[in-house]
């Protein structure tokens, strides 16, 4: 395999990592703060992080980017998806919730062929599936007899959400560095959440604020990787990858709240194991296919 895709894939992991520790971090949080609030300190910190790295010419390269307006759509969406995300993790458990989540991967490679042409091998489509199924598998998430409630409504929302941000992110991933889309994505999320927190705001003490600053932390390390990840890779590629954080999801879950896996757990993991795998494979054999045509 190519070494910058396999690099893409080695991102989106290490991505989800710190994807499922902000998840696990935001979801105690939520249980007395407003989602707004959260996401407003989140997304300062993430701001400040990057104009630290990116200097005093940050500011001029967002407000002058290419892909300004672009990003600002995708920010909605991106918006949409972590509100209703956030407020459906006040009602489901985390590994639950992310497991109906991961509808997303599967829109991510239904519209990578017709929006960003990418050509999506059998194999691949193959991956998904099987990883889907061993999200389903893992978590059974009608099994509380939940049904199509309010929050699983929420999840499924925020599934459609991310996924059509994902697409839109591929579009402008290679037109702009990375840090500028995330000081551009910081600071919509500020001047919207903020907004908000005139009317929602409420007093944090310190211990709680310091988990708010390091949920910032873990998203901005988070979103540079995923963002690098897409400059290196086929979304649909990666689509599958994003399944290993239901494994993060469940060891937290255990750790933080107490839940119990059960054997279909383990089952659940060995299939999203094998999906990654048969991605992998898919783009190996893309990769062989291409050297022997050249």
């Amino acid at each position: 395999m190519n070494k910058t895709v396999l690099s893409g894939v080695a991102l989106t992991v290490f991505a989800y990592f710190l994807f499922s520790m902000q998840d696990a971090s935001v979801k105690l949080l939520a249980a007395g703060l407003p989602i707004a609030q959260i996401l407003f300190v989140r997304s300062v910190v993430i701001l400040a992080l990057c104009l630290a790295v990116g200097g005093k010419s940050l500011p001029t390269a967002m407000v002058r980017s290419p892909v300004l307006v672009p990003m600002l759509s995708r920010n909605v969406l991106l918006l949409l998806a972590w509100l209703t995300f956030y407020t459906a993790s006040r009602d489901l458990g985390l590994a639950q919730l992310t497991t109906i989540y991961y509808a997303s991967p599967v829109i991510v490679t239904l519209l990578a062929a017709p929006i960003l042409k990418e050509r999506v091998p059998p194999l691949r489509w193959l991956a998904v599936a099987v990883g889907f199924g061993g999200v389903l598998l893992a978590s059974d998430p009608f099994a509380a007899g939940l049904g199509l409630s309010r929050p699983i409504a929420l999840a499924l929302s925020a599934a459609v959400f991310w996924a059509l941000s994902a697409i839109l992110l591929r579009k402008t991933a290679m037109a702009e560095r990375t840090l500028v889309q995330m000081a551009i994505s910081s600071g919509f999320f500020i001047l919207m959440t903020g907004t908000a927190c005139l009317f929602l705001w409420m007093p944090v003490k310190p211990g709680l604020l310091a988990l708010m600053a390091g949920v910032g932390v873990f998203t901005g390390v988070a979103q540079f990787a995923y963002f690098e990840s897409i400059r290196r890779a086929p979304v649909s590629l990666l689509a599958p990858f994003e399944y290993t954080s239901l494994i993060w999801a469940f060891i937290l879950g255990y750790v933080i709240w107490g839940d119990q896996p059960n054997l279909n757990v383990f089952g659940g993991a060995a299939l999203i194991m094998i999906a990654g795998v048969l991605a992998l494979l898919s783009e190996r054999g893309k990769t062989v296919v291409a050297e022997s045509q050249a």
